[in-house]
């Protein structure tokens, strides 16, 4: 009876999107490479690649049960389907019921792969290797695990009514926030402001956010969990707010540094991209419009706020993806239509999914930071956290990997 609820179609739909999905961390990897010293590209690369082989393993034993599994007390999943016990291919009557089980929990590994990699960019060129690994399976079990059970697994925050589509508050303000936090604990690359930080190849870095478009809409449109109307909106609201935050950061740029920068309007592609996760599938083509102006606005200035607070934030995740993913979840409060899906937000009437939206986000930023403040300070006091000097100045795809980039 099970099997043949299966819809081949949405079948096939979601495992296509979790390769999409998939292909995003790589072009991730790019994105960072291309924007780091040439001496940590390789490096850079490899703190992309890592978690997928990492996080997919800690997926399948523990993290996909603690994220997605019976619910304990609103606040994390039982360990009930420890190594993909129960989790089979008929159908799960909670997580997309015309698909099986297994892909419901392939599609989301993807996720859970992408989001500590994000984190990657604040602390390039300087991180040790070792404690690199120790940090990624620390902080996907202890904040995103636990996130992504209290909006998508049955936990608190689902329940109060937050929307979050495709991971504004599980996957970009988590990695956002704890990405200040790791700026604030591993302090400043060595040389900033006093030695050339140029971007290894622009090309790269633009190549990799090309192909993070790209693989979006498998992060997006298949969160719809079926191929049809909803998928098709959240499809096209992602490429509006990505156009008009590209657009907007691009003109932004050239007003306030005299030229259009080719590095600022990838980044204002991807700044939307974030911003529209959380309200894909709840807003129209206008009001995706509306979040990449704000977005290519709001996440510029932010890294100007950066630059001058201090903090070594060396690829803006916190300004593209806490802040930007922050304006998304808020946005969704304002802008969230019944009739796309989920609920009515403010402008359509219904005033408290704002409030709901501002809570969620508040809690997560909160609970990320603490976490990870508290996970890398560990790490520090028992592993340490930079490389030595030496390593940093030889550059870490030689002192580390013994490779380098011809």
């Amino acid at each position: 009876m099970c099997a043949m609820a299966i819809d081949t179609a949405d079948t096939a739909f979601i495992l296509i999107s979790a390769a999409l999905v998939l292909l995003m961390t790589p072009a991730l990897a790019f994105f960072y490479g291309g924007l780091v010293r040439k001496k940590n590209v390789l490096n850079t690369i490899m703190l992309s690649f890592v978690p997928i082989a990492l996080v997919s393993l800690q997926w399948v034993f523990i993290g996909y049960s603690l994220s997605f599994g019976p619910d304990i007390g609103g606040f994390i999943g039982g360990l009930d389907w420890f190594a993909l016990n129960n989790v089979g291919l008929d159908p799960s009557p909670v997580y997309g019921d015309t698909i099986p089980h297994q892909a419901f929990m392939i599609f989301q590994m993807m996720f859970a792969i992408i989001t500590p990699a994000l984190i990657t960019g604040a602390f390039v060129d300087r991180i040790k290797f070792k404690t690199f690994i120790m940090f990624v399976l620390l902080w996907t079990t202890l904040v995103y695990d636990p996130i992504a059970h209290w909006v998508w697994g049955g936990g608190f925050l689902g329940n109060w009514g937050a929307l979050d589509f495709a991971g504004g508050n599980v996957v970009h303000i988590s990695s956002g926030v704890s990405a200040l936090a790791a700026a604030l604990v591993i302090g400043k690359r060595k040389g900033l402001g006093k030695s050339s930080m140029e971007p290894a190849d622009i090309r790269l870095a633009v190549l990799g956010a090309g192909i993070l478009w790209f693989g979006w809409f498998g992060f997006n449109a298949g969160s719809a969990l079926t191929s049809g109307a909803l998928a098709t909106s959240a499809f096209v609201v992602t490429h509006i707010a990505a156009s008009a935050a590209a657009l907007t950061w691009m003109i932004v740029s050239w007003i306030r540094q005299k030229k259009p920068s080719v590095v600022g309007i990838a980044t204002g592609a991807v700044a939307g991209l974030v911003a529209i996760t959380p309200a894909a599938g709840f807003v129209g083509p206008m009001a995706a419009v509306l979040i990449g102006i704000g977005v290519g606005v709001i996440s510029f200035f932010a890294i100007e706020f950066k630059n001058k607070m201090g903090f070594d934030d060396s690829l803006d995740v916190w300004a593209v993806h806490g802040i930007g993913g922050t304006w998304g979840a808020l946005a969704t409060g304002l802008f969230a239509s019944a009739v796309i899906g989920g609920t009515d937000g403010l402008f359509y009437g219904n005033a408290s999914q704002l409030g709901i939206q501002a809570a969620s986000v508040g809690i997560t930023w909160i609970y990320a930071f603490v976490v990870t403040f508290v996970i890398l300070k560990i790490l520090d006091l028992t592993m340490g956290l930079r490389v030595d000097e030496k390593e940093e100045e030889t550059g870490l795809d030689i002192s580390v990997h013994g490779e380098r980039v011809p």
